[in-house]
């Protein structure tokens, strides 16, 4: 997480007292590994950038050596015994910080890893006019409300309801008097109702779709949350030779000579299609539609472009720019790049505004500047789509 602007002080709770055991084994779920280190660690590693301090990791009894292991290396924090339910935990974790006095305290789930900095400085900014703050986003499904027989018994307004997330911030002496005034034998749910509950003002704040919880196993697949940018490149050569047609681009070009391969051998529609690949982490061009496949000598290269950005789109990512750039001594680009612009653009469901298309020589130094053969390289730019602004 990127640290950009200092914020006010603060303090943090990362609660990861819990069983934690839907996702199946005997570990529970803070310990386990995500995107290859515990799942705990980058909560406390983003909390530690961000600048809390104090910085508390509530743990059960009994975890202290999953919990010392998950943290190894790291400082500027100390673990504290929670309690029975989240509430007595988080209570646990504020009283532990009362002689620092702190003015705020961020209050975060351990299983929810990733955890950008806008949030945080949302947050914290919230509480200039807000006893308390927490991360939310909409409800985009229609709602039912169900009845014990299982059928529908009503609805509701999802316009009115959010979806909260945390870390959740609070003046601490505030959410302090709130936990020690609070029935300790009622479920609150979360640290903002217990604030409710005392008559504090909890401001609703723009989350982020990758604060999402981890719960079952799949949630721990590398790819359950994406990252939010990605970055793919691709290159390819083919042979010029008399007598093949010249597909450059996706469109043809009168020439001498044409480009010999496979399928039609578009060097440069062959070079985006492997950095859209790349990008997705999917193999090349090769691995989707290999040269020894008789269904594919003389195909359009556009048709193995689509599918590059359709897999692309299947894995959650949209396209953001192209730049190509094709190396030949001849025929000459530049007339050519509007018409090769706006073809990219439509096979790749961009605007043109998206695609650069440039040429270079290599001042007739080798296999290109012998015009043997045109070479061509790409790099792609790919959001995560549910991030993208």
């Amino acid at each position: 997480m990127a640290k950009n602007t200092p914020l006010p002080d603060f303090a943090a709770i990362v609660v990861a007292a819990g069983k934690g055991l839907r996702v199946g084994g005997d570990t529970p779920k803070q310990f386990r590994k995500f995107q290859g280190k515990p799942v705990l660690r980058h909560s406390v590693e983003r909390l530690l950038d961000a600048g809390a301090s104090p910085l508390i990791v509530v743990i059960a009894e009994g975890s202290e050596g999953h919990a010392e292991d998950a943290l190894h290396g790291l400082e500027g924090f100390q673990f504290v015994s929670g309690g029975a339910s989240r509430q007595d935990s988080v209570h646990a974790g504020l009283e532990a910080i009362e002689d620092s006095e702190p003015a705020r305290v961020l209050i975060h789930d351990a299983a929810r890893p990733h955890l950008p900095f806008a949030v945080v400085e949302r947050l914290i900014t919230a509480l200039d006019n807000h006893a308390g703050a927490i991360p939310v986003l909409p409800v985009v499904d229609s709602l039912a409300v169900a009845s014990d027989d299982g059928t529908m018994n009503g609805s509701a307004r999802r316009e009115t309801l959010r979806r909260v997330q945390t870390p959740q911030a609070f003046r601490y002496d505030e959410i302090l008097a709130a936990h020690r005034a609070w029935d300790r034998s009622t479920d609150a749910g979360d640290d903002a109702q217990v604030l409710a509950a005392s008559s504090g003002s909890v401001a609703l704040v723009q989350g982020d779709e990758r604060l999402k919880k981890i719960t079952f196993a799949d949630d721990l697949e590398d790819n359950a949350i994406k990252p939010p940018f990605r970055i793919g490149q691709g290159y390819d050569v083919h042979r010029l030779e008399e007598g093949e047609e010249l597909w450059l681009g996706g469109i043809k070009l009168e020439h001498t000579h044409g480009l010999s391969g496979h399928s039609d051998a578009d060097v440069a529609l062959h070079a985006i299609t492997d950095a859209v690949l790349g990008g997705i982490g999917d193999g090349d061009i090769g691995t989707h539609f290999p040269p020894s496949d008789p269904q594919w000598k003389g195909a359009r290269s556009g048709q193995f472009l689509e599918h590059a950005v359709k897999l692309a789109n299947e894995a959650g990512y949209a396209i953001g720019n192209v730049d190509l750039t094709i190396i030949c001594e001849a025929p000459k680009i530049g007339p050519h790049r509007p018409a090769m612009r706006a073809k990219v653009a439509k096979l790749m469901g961009l605007e043109e505004a998206q695609v650069s298309i440039k040429a270079t020589t290599t001042e007739k130094l080798g296999f290109t500047g012998r015009s043997e053969g045109i070479a061509a390289q790409a790099v792609v730019s790919l959001f995560a789509m549910e991030t993208r602004s």
